[in-house]
This record gives structure tokens, sequence and C-alpha cells, in this order.
């Protein structure tokens, strides 16, 4: 299984709904979360339902590197490969 950057749009808009700054469907892999408009509380929320559905540890997340849609991306995607492996 791999995490995509347009699966991440989903559950943002899910969590979180359009950013407040921006448009989602851009180029946004490279923008911050805060100058998207997205909140630390935000980014809480789509964590969450990033490992209610993918079983990705959302308590062990790295906040402060996971500063971009690509590096929340990256991060998913290492941790699904962590699991794989381990299984």
């Amino acid at each position: 299984m791999t995490f995509t950057l347009g699966g991440l749009r989903t559950i943002l808009r899910d969590c979180a709904g359009e950013p407040e700054t921006g448009d989602l469907d851009g180029d946004v892999a490279a923008i911050t979360f805060e100058d998207l408009g997205y909140d630390s509380i935000a980014l809480l929320e789509t964590l969450s339902r990033i490992e209610q559905e993918l079983g990705v540890a959302a308590d062990e997340a790295p906040m402060d590197e996971l500063t971009t849609p690509q590096a929340l991306v990256d991060y998913v995607n290492g941790q699904l490969v962590r699991a794989t492996a381990a299984a």
C-alpha cells in the first residue's frame, strides 16, 4: 500500500476543510501547512484519521518535521514500509 498526495488531500478536506489560503488541488507538496492555512489542530486530526485508516501511529509522528504535505506523505509511506517489513 502506498499513501499519496491525493489521499492526503481527501483526508485533509474531511478533517479540516479547504485551506484558508492557496488551492489544495494545486502543487502544494512543498508548501507548509501553515502557509496553506492549516493549524496544528488540523494536522493532529489528519494524523488521527491516517492512524485509523492506515494504522500509522500518530503519537510517534515527528510533528516538527511534518511541515509540508510531501513530508507527511513520505513519513506515512516510510511507516507503511516498516510495518510491511516487520510483518
